[in-house]
Order: structure tokens, then C-alpha cells, then sequence
């Protein structure tokens, strides 16, 4: 493998796991605002996203280069309103694919189609995140301030359940 997509990603990797760490901060913010179908929503991102981190694990130790685990930052975002969270989620999911993008064009330079299609489901992933992302900030925008929408899209964003990436590596 090139080494320069081998080092772009193991730093997704530690990319991946801080999005984990954002993301239950996140959570930890609405948890502490009562609002749990927020935090569960978020809880559920922070789970996918250390899957994320794990799929890259794998594929680096699938295709014999060395994994180089590094310091997790601590999310240093300051969030005043019920909307920041979500903001921020899509400000970071948006960084998220152009890293992926880089990868991925670091990839077809050296001319490794295994790593490009291995990255095919991450690129589908991330207009997927973005989506999501977007689309709660349409729902909040539109329900969130008033209580009964309030209400009723945290009791929405409570029933999001955890479902495992079908990615063959």
C-alpha cells in the first residue's frame, strides 16, 4: 500500500474516534437538558462512528500495514442553544468527507482500487451523515420552539436505534 494512504488512514482512525467523543458530548449536552431523545440520537452517531474507526482499523490490518493508534483530542466545542449541537454536527460531517475525499484521491493517484472501493461505502456514508444532519436542523428549525414540537421530535430522535454497518472488508 502507498504510504501516504496507509498514514491518511490511520489518522482517519483517530479522526473517527474523536467523532465519537464530539458526538457524546453532544449527547451529554442534551442529557443534561432533559432531553434524551436528543442524547440517544447523538449516543447512536458516537456508536456508528466508532464502528467507522474500526472498519479502518480492520482494513489496515487486513492489507498488512501497521496500525499507529494516537491521542484522542477533547471536543473543545462550546454549545449555548438547543440548535449548536446540530450545527455542529453538520459542520463536522461535512469535514469528515472532504477527509474521506482526500483519502480517496490520495488512493486513486497511487492507483490502489482496492482502497478506493473500500472507501466507495464511506463516500455513500457521508451524504447519508450530511443528510441527517441536515434534515434535523430543518426539523428543529421548523418544531423546536415551540414545546409540543420540541416534544414530539425528541420523543422522534428517542426511538433511533444502533444498526451495525454491513461493510465486507
Amino acid at each position: 500500500m502507498d504510504q501516504t494512504v496507509s498514514q491518511l488512514l490511520n489518522e482517519q482512525i483517530n479522526k473517527e474516534f474523536y467523532s465519537a467523543y464530539l458526538y457524546l458530548d453532544m449527547a451529554n449536552f442534551y442529557a443534561a437538558r432533559g432531553l434524551d431523545g436528543f442524547a440517544n440520537w447523538f449516543e447512536v452517531q458516537a456508536h456508528e462512528e466508532q464502528d467507522h474507526a474500526m472498519l479502518f482499523y480492520r482494513y489496515l490490518q487486513n492489507n498488512s500495514e501497521t496500525v499507529t493508534l494516537e491521542a484522542i483530542a477533547k471536543p473543545d466545542k462550546v454549545f449555548e442553544t438547543l440548535a449548536d449541537p446540530l450545527s455542529a454536527a453538520l459542520e463536522h460531517e461535512k469535514y469528515v468527507t472532504s477527509l474521506i475525499n482526500a483519502i480517496y484521491a490520495a488512493a486513486q493517484e497511487a492507483r490502489d482500487f482496492r482502497t478506493t472501493q473500500f472507501l466507495d461505502w464511506f463516500i455513500k456514508e457521508q451524504g447519508e451523515e450530511e443528510k441527517n444532519a441536515s434534515d434535523l436542523i430543518t426539523k428543529m428549525a421548523l418544531f423546536g420552539s415551540e414545546a409540543k414540537g420540541l416534544y414530539m421530535l425528541n420523543s422522534e430522535l428517542a426511538a433511533r436505534v444502533y444498526a451495525a454497518p454491513s461493510l465486507v472488508l
